[in-house]
């Protein structure tokens, strides 16, 4: 019974592998460094290209890659099967774990029973596999992978290898004077913002896929995260997208939106927290400002290529950029005095925008109308070569 389930795995995992683009992200190389711990718990956003990366490495070591929604799984008994699985392949590779019922259950067993395997697995959200991982923290080891930096896209584009900024506050002029030499940065920074943020793109179609990101995150992750939502509350969610989207201002108004509703803060404020923890929006708080429930200073979508890609209020894609590269490497908070910037990354103060903007007294300026960096100004595309 179980021979002929993991011929048909392995016959669905190779024939995965042989339609693998050719073009493969740059963070994959850093990426495979990292993967020395026999038990890994790999997350990022969806579309970022976990899978690829999986299939890669399964390729390499002889592993069998399994994914939490194949149908082969329904109707075994997936401890059995995953125990057949550990007897004759080096080491097992799933993908969308928690779409197993009792995973982290089976992940431990398998962990404890077969000391000298591989286990790998991977989920859309850290916030999904941190519900079943309290008893697997010592076991497994997360790793994050985040969607595609600007320097990754000028790979896939020109084939080109630039170098990677150690610091968001390296400005090097003869860095970005040699990045000019190699490649169009800014036509080529035009095209990433647009499209760029998931290596899906290449296909074409990207805002429909983006589409379909947005509403599986809505309609599956946030229903899986809190249990039981109504349909009232998908439509909360998506009213928050919608107004994110298309207002100027980068916030909501809770009482306005509660009214409108019907619902209560409470529960609103959870369902906005969900969102952040899904990774579908990034909301920017002010240090040491801790409250039960807050909707911050700003809020951004998290992939500010939704904003060119949905036709939605472009000029808040230059602080939705800047939250999302810093955010992937420290932590960013809302300045206090908004005179003095408009945020703050370890202790430095920043000020975003175009050359219309009134001058604050910030440490840096990020300018997305600029190619080179001048005295304090760093060009916003600088921050797309941090991985």
């Amino acid at each position: 019974m179980y021979e002929e389930i993991i011929e048909k795995l392995d016959l669905q995992m190779n024939r995965m592998i042989s339609f693998l683009s050719k073009k493969m992200r740059l963070f994959f190389q850093d990426l495979e460094k990292r993967f020395t711990n026999r038990a890994i718990l790999l997350y990022g956003p969806r579309g970022a290209g976990k899978t690829t990366f999986l299939l890669s490495m399964a390729r390499k070591h002889g592993f069998l890659y399994v994914s939490g929604d194949e149908i082969l799984l329904l109707d075994v008994p997936l401890h059995d099967l995953f125990q057949e699985i550990m007897k004759n392949y080096p080491g097992i590779i799933i993908d969308e774990v928690h779409l197993l019922k009792n995973w982290s259950t089976i992940l431990k067993v398998l962990y404890d029973s077969f000391p000298d395997k591989v286990i790998w697995t991977s989920d859309s959200s850290s916030v999904l596999l941190r519900k079943g991982i309290s008893d697997l923290s010592r076991r497994f080891v997360l790793i994050r992978m985040p969607l595609m930096s600007f320097r990754e896209f000028i790979h896939f584009e020109t084939g080109k290898t630039l170098r990677k900024l150690s610091s968001p506050f390296e400005v090097s002029i003869d860095y970005a004077a040699e990045a000019l030499k190699e490649v169009d940065l800014m036509s080529l920074f035009r095209k990433y913002r647009e499209t760029g943020t998931r290596p899906f793109y290449v296909e074409g179609n990207f805002r429909e896929k983006l589409m379909n990101i947005l509403q599986k995150a809505i309609y599956y992750d946030v229903p899986h995260f809190l249990g039981t939502v109504t349909e009232n509350h998908l439509g909360v969610m998506k009213a928050i997208v919608g107004h994110l989207l298309h207002s100027k201002i980068p916030t909501i108004n809770v009482e306005s939106m509660c009214r409108e509703w019907g619902v209560g803060k409470q529960k609103f404020y959870q369902l906005l927290q969900t969102m952040e923890e899904i990774e579908l929006v990034n909301i920017v708080r002010k240090k040491r400002v801790e409250k039960p429930f807050s909707k911050g200073e700003k809020i951004f979508l998290s992939d500010p290529a939704m904003y060119y890609a949905f036709e939605g209020e472009i000029g808040n894609f230059r602080e939705a950029f800047v939250v999302f590269a810093l955010k992937e490497i420290g932590k960013i908070y809302a300045v206090k005095n908004e005179e003095e910037g408009d945020y703050v990354f370890e202790g430095i103060k920043i000020e975003v925008g175009g050359k219309s903007k009134k001058k604050k007294s910030s440490d840096f300026v990020i300018r997305d109308d600029v190619d080179l960096p001048v005295r304090n100004v760093i060009p916003m595309w600088m921050l797309g070569m941090l991985w």
